[in-house]
């Protein structure tokens, strides 16, 4: 635990540098050559289904296998080595940093009136088409971002360093930068990205539900509504495409008391989502900072949860 509450630390002090290689992009990296190669020998939907599976056998094999090797070779020439190696994996795991600094760019183009500016910097954190959103649609899509990401981002990476160390924690996140480069639903990535999708969806089952119960935890801590968070989540946490990220964002939404879901256009198509929450009240700017607010709560409870968890079990 020690080691994760240094990366813990450290993400929250320096984020993810600019001038720092990110083990995302070497990911990334690998993903797309991997693709390219795989997809010479993939003709038809059969062979794109087998060729995506590989994909991804390979991808997450190849990033639980590297940190592995990296922890493995410092130990090889001192322990202390190999926990400063494994400390700063999972500095570089975990987003809540990153997380907050790009969603606050958002919040603060739309605080100074300047719509082009807040919609450029939402299209760096979401999927979704951006040119064309309003104020309103572009705080809803850094609050869904953020609020997703609380799982994805922090909580799901830590329930499995937690379990297996940064190893395990770095082959999480190939998993998740599968999902979302091959996981689409369309003609491209149907077949070949069916794996990945699939895997992801696995994966984030159990950390999307323990994020929701943390959400409404940090929400009664901030003075938020978590008997509505509580009542939103059961009730909308199946209103989204996503068998999982229905559970953080409906537990947001209802801790802020405002709805979220809609259409959003992805490579030129709408795509409806029903609506997450009751608007109790509208939606606007500031609750991207309160959802930044119930992130880091939500985190820091996880973090001490799982740190109980070690205690209480005496796990070594």
């Amino acid at each position: 635990m020690l080691k994760i509450v240094i990366g813990y630390g450290a993400d929250l002090l320096f984020g993810d540098p600019y001038w720092l290689p990110h083990p995302v992009r070497f990911i990334g990296r690998g993903i797309q050559g991997t693709e390219n190669f795989l997809r010479k020998f993939c003709k038809g939907a059969r062979a794109e289904r087998i060729g995506g599976m590989v994909l991804t056998l390979l991808v997450v094999a190849a990033a639980y296998g590297t940190a592995y090797l990296l922890i493995y070779g410092g130990r090889r020439i001192h322990p202390h080595l190999a926990s400063g190696i494994e400390a700063f994996l999972i500095f570089q795991i975990l987003a809540a940093k990153s997380l907050d600094k790009e969603s606050r760019k958002v919040y603060t183009q739309l605080r100074q009136g300047n719509l082009l500016g807040a919609r450029k910097y939402l299209s760096y954190i979401v999927g979704r088409e951006t040119r064309d959103l309003d104020e309103k649609e572009v705080a809803r899509g850094a609050i869904e971002t953020v609020a997703e990401n609380i799982s994805d981002g922090i909580i799901a990476p830590l329930f499995y360093i937690f379990i297996g160390g940064a190893p395990l924690g770095m082959a999480y996140k190939a998993v998740n930068t599968l999902d979302s480069m091959v996981g689409y639903q369309n003609d491209r990535y149907r077949y070949f990205g069916w794996a990945s999708a699939r895997l992801d969806d696995l994966a984030n089952y159990i950390p999307a539900r323990l994020t929701a119960i943390l959400i409404v935890m940090a929400s009664a801590f901030l003075g938020y509504n978590w008997r509505n968070a509580m009542k939103i989540t059961k009730r909308d946490c199946r209103n989204h495409k996503s068998p999982n990220s229905g559970y953080p964002e409906s537990a947001v939404a209802g801790a802020l008391e405002i709805q979220i879901g809609g259409t959003n256009t992805y490579f030129g198509q709408k795509v409806f989502k029903p609506a997450i929450g009751d608007p109790i009240r509208p939606l606007e700017k500031e609750d991207i900072l309160r959802t930044i607010r119930i992130m880091y709560a939500a985190s820091f409870l996880g973090l001490i949860c799982f740190t109980l968890i070690e205690y209480l079990t005496g796990r070594r």
